[in-house]
């Protein structure tokens, strides 16, 4: 089983974890053979949290409950409040996931706080643009690896700016490799720009559509 801790935060960007977590929780368009995923939603404390849509989220467990091993995934989305040395916790975190190989994704203002400690220093990523990182994480020294992407994989760090949500998803659901490619293709094609095409030509993917 595939575990996804989801850290929240006040005033988190509910539509940047939009794609991404539900085609995850649901699974309604998993491949046959795909692990289980189990997701939870992970804090610094058991206080609520409050997004920025005005969402009130309760989290599942504590930072000191999670087990990194390679089966698990850290999303950490944006917020304005990525600055409080509370977080500080979790972005160590970040190092333990990184280091045994486990996926890590991190969103808008969630990269500001990687770029704080260093760690897309040596690493591709992306961001909300170029000068971005510059001028709200003085420490950060990254500029020759920054892509001026919406979203960019580097093995098991990906990284997005804040409108780039969806392709996000698509490389953090390639990466699980829960979808069949064809299917994750159409699904992204589908979400992208809405032609009815792409809708039908995801529905022949599914594993129900392809039994004989």
């Amino acid at each position: 089983m595939i575990t996804i801790y989801i850290y929240i935060l006040d005033t988190l960007a509910d539509w940047e974890l939009g794609y991404v977590t539900s085609e995850l929780n649901s699974g309604r368009f998993f491949k046959k053979d795909a692990q289980r995923i189990s997701l939870k939603t992970v804090s610094c404390s058991k206080e609520p949290i409050r997004t920025m849509g005005g969402l009130t989220i309760v989290p599942d467990c504590l930072i000191d409950d999670m087990v990194v091993n390679e089966t698990s995934v850290l999303l950490l989305p944006g917020a304005n409040t990525w600055s409080d040395p509370k977080h500080g916790t979790i972005i160590k975190k970040v190092s333990e996931f990184l280091s045994v190989g486990a996926l890590v994704g991190a969103i808008c203002g969630a990269t500001a706080a990687l770029a704080n400690v260093g760690l897309l220093d040596k690493r591709p990523h992306t961001s909300n643009g170029e000068g971005f990182l510059e001028m709200v994480s003085p420490c950060y020294k990254g500029q020759s690896f920054y892509m001026d992407d919406s979203s960019v994989a580097d093995n098991n760090l990906i990284t997005a700016g804040s409108t780039g949500g969806l392709l996000w998803a698509k490389q953090i659901i390639e990466h699980l490799g829960v979808f069949q490619s064809d299917t994750l293709e159409a699904w992204y094609n589908y979400f992208s720009n809405g032609k009815p095409e792409h809708f039908f030509a995801l529905m022949q993917t599914l594993p129900s559509n392809n039994e004989n």
